[in-house]
């Protein structure tokens, strides 16, 4: 769908029922949205605002928040929009651009949990090398190449599909079957050729999923081993705070996982179903990883604690 001015415009077609929960739709996702940014921005807040937390592990836990808010923030005010729309139209170039956003927050999202789990490794398998090993150096240098070279991935997968419609014009389809755009079902509208963009995409998925499985596998089999030698106070600790990560590393890998594989192979699953597990890991996993590590990380919790009880008192007062 062309207009004069030679902007190519895609049809959002995922949307079920719209007319009849319109309004019911937009109340539930702005809430959701707006517990999003609360969440996150309290334990965010809480962490920089403790020097005492201004260790590894919360740093970490900071970046994966951010990563969290960035990446909600190119799905949930479009997707707003649409749901008060008459039409559900995104510019192709836009339609990229949120593309693009969304799948660097998913693979930011893999490095990230990935530096956490070393960070895990170190402090409970050579805690006295700690410091050495996890200081403020490397921990910029880790949260460097968390978000850097998931960019630099992305920008490939980014170029491809639009130099179908840039160099080649052979857009043939202008419907999504999607509420957002990815790149895989921007270029099934291709009439071309389209293995090399699949090979990459897959590619990416690949690089992006399996290493950081690996490396979180063979950490929590070092971590295991290490707690089975130690006291029963030992394993306490350390299931404390490895049980957050490896809850969340565990559902967001199976999300991501049936979202690419049902996007690109097309299975034969509800339209429904699709279209929740599409978007499970822009609700779920932001909504809950500041209220698993709020709750389940002492230190955090007792600030948060602390932080509401004085507000409290001012107020009583």
């Amino acid at each position: 769908m062309s207009s004069s001015s030679n902007v190519t415009y895609l049809i959002l077609d995922g949307f079920v029922e719209l007319e009849t929960y319109r309004y019911l739709y937009f109340v539930i996702t702005l809430v959701v949205y707006l517990g999003i940014i609360c969440c996150n921005c309290v334990v965010i807040f809480v962490i920089c605002t403790n020097k005492c937390l201004h260790e590894p592990m919360y740093i970490f836990i900071t970046a994966l928040l951010l990563n969290s808010l960035l990446g909600t923030l190119a799905f949930y005010p479009k997707f707003l929009i649409d749901l008060l729309s008459e039409k559900q139209v995104v510019s192709l170039e836009s339609c990229l651009f949120q593309s693009y956003c969304i799948y660097t927050y998913a693979t930011s999202e893999f490095t990230l949990l990935t530096a956490m789990a070393y960070d895990r490794y170190v402090s409970i398998c050579k805690p006295l090398q700690y410091s050495t090993l996890v200081n403020i150096t490397t921990v910029k240098k880790l949260l460097f190449f968390c978000w850097f070279v998931p960019s630099c991935e992305n920008c490939v997968t980014l170029i491809l599909p639009s130099q179908v419609y840039v160099l080649h014009n052979k857009l043939c389809k202008f419907r999504l079957n999607r509420i957002y755009c990815s790149n895989s079902t921007v270029v099934k509208l291709s009439c071309g050729d389209t293995s090399v963009r699949n090979s990459y995409g897959m590619f990416v998925f690949s690089v992006a999923v399996f290493p950081p499985m690996f490396i979180i596998i063979f950490t929590y089999i070092r971590i295991i081993t290490e707690c089975l030698k130690n006291s029963k106070n030992f394993r306490r600790k350390a299931l404390q705070t490895c049980f957050p990560h490896l809850f969340i590393f565990i559902t967001f890998t199976v999300t991501s996982c049936f979202e690419v594989i049902n996007s690109r192979f097309e299975g034969n699953v509800p339209h429904i179903f699709s279209i929740i597990m599409s978007v499970e890991n822009l609700v779920i996993s932001p909504l809950i990883n500041p209220i698993i590590y709020g709750l389940k990380m002492q230190e955090i919790w007792s600030r948060i604690k602390q932080m509401v009880w004085k507000k409290k008192s001012v107020l009583s007062f």
